[in-house]
């Protein structure tokens, strides 16, 4: 993997720095997953399961002179994403932006004095779903059971949903005597962590067959779909609101299948979700996945599927 669109952000001092304290085959072996500065404290990396820190103390015009690269030197045109709390920089890569929130009508429309920034590295785990998407495949009909992937942060759900969308997107072998073959598949990118898009060109393989609408709301995005661009699978990321609910709920009574993840660890938590509550006890879903562990990408799960003919949910 290439981390200069992510060294090239830092001052030549704090990126010779970081460069000492990581270990190359770290680098080769993709073990880097987030650097993250903070005003007047040390800089932390995260690497695998592990943290390095660095004594150098962030200054205000150091974390200024990061900001301004991330932006391109233009803070004004990354406002909106800014007010989102994230700037998606060359290579997918995406930096987390934390200062002090300018609201409007109850609306975030800036953040002033920036305080912390977190480089997450992007990367794709390509197969990562090969345990898992032949789950996910209806094969009487070449489409996808609609799909709830839930895992708590940091376990990797949008790699795995990533994979999903480029298998499903470009179509593949389910075995010797079954293709899958490719379909349309609209990605509704509100925090641009699926395509990552940059400058409008995702970073990421979503496939030949993926439209990828970006930095929009889930909710207006799926209906902007359904309207425009006639996909077989909607894929969005961290549902959880009612628009979102409402959304899915439309879009499949329109005949348009769905794959979603959300936030959680158990069913529990799906019953204290007001939206994922609803859209479970409405059988809105056909098949649900539990991420409980990964190592080495690959994926640990529980996956259930549901019985139509006795109304509940069963494991596989």
């Amino acid at each position: 993997m290439n981390y200069d669109s992510i060294f090239n952000c830092f001052p030549n001092d704090i990126k010779c720095e970081i460069e000492k304290i990581i270990d190359i085959k770290e680098i080769q072996n993709s073990a880097l997953e987030e650097i993250r500065i903070r005003l007047n404290l040390p800089i932390i990396l995260k690497v695998g399961k592990n943290e390095k820190i660095i004594q150098h103390i962030i200054t205000r015009e150091e974390i200024n002179y990061v900001l301004q690269r991330i932006c391109d030197n233009s803070l004004y045109s990354y406002q909106g994403q800014i007010a989102n709390g994230y700037v998606t920089i060359n290579g997918g890569h995406r930096v987390g932006i934390v200062g002090s929130a300018v609201i409007k009508e109850g609306q975030v429309i800036n953040l002033n004095y920036i305080s912390g920034l977190n480089f997450r590295v992007s990367r794709q785990i390509i197969d990562c779903s090969k345990n898992i998407i032949n789950y996910i495949i209806d094969k009487n009909y070449n489409n996808v059971f609609n799909t709830l992937i839930i895992s708590p942060p940091g376990l990797g759900k949008t790699t795995l949903l990533r994979d999903i969308v480029r298998k499903i997107s470009n179509g593949f072998n389910i075995d010797e005597n079954i293709k899958f073959e490719g379909i349309n598949v609209t990605v509704i990118d509100e925090r641009g962590e699926i395509g990552a898009c940059y400058k409008g060109i995702p970073q990421n393989d979503l496939g030949i067959r993926t439209d990828i609408f970006d930095d929009i709301p889930k909710s207006l995005g799926m209906n902007m779909a359904i309207r425009a661009m006639s996909p077989k699978v909607i894929v969005a990321d961290e549902i959880g609101s009612i628009k979102d609910a409402d959304a899915i709920k439309y879009a499949t009574c329109c005949g348009i299948k769905g794959i979603f993840t959300a936030h959680g660890k158990n069913a529990n938590d799906l019953n204290i979700n007001p939206a994922l509550q609803d859209l479970v006890k409405n059988k809105i879903f056909e098949l649900i996945i539990f991420i409980k562990d990964r190592n080495m990408g690959k994926f640990y799960t529980e996956i259930y599927r549901l019985n139509s003919e006795k109304e509940k949910y069963e494991l596989l």
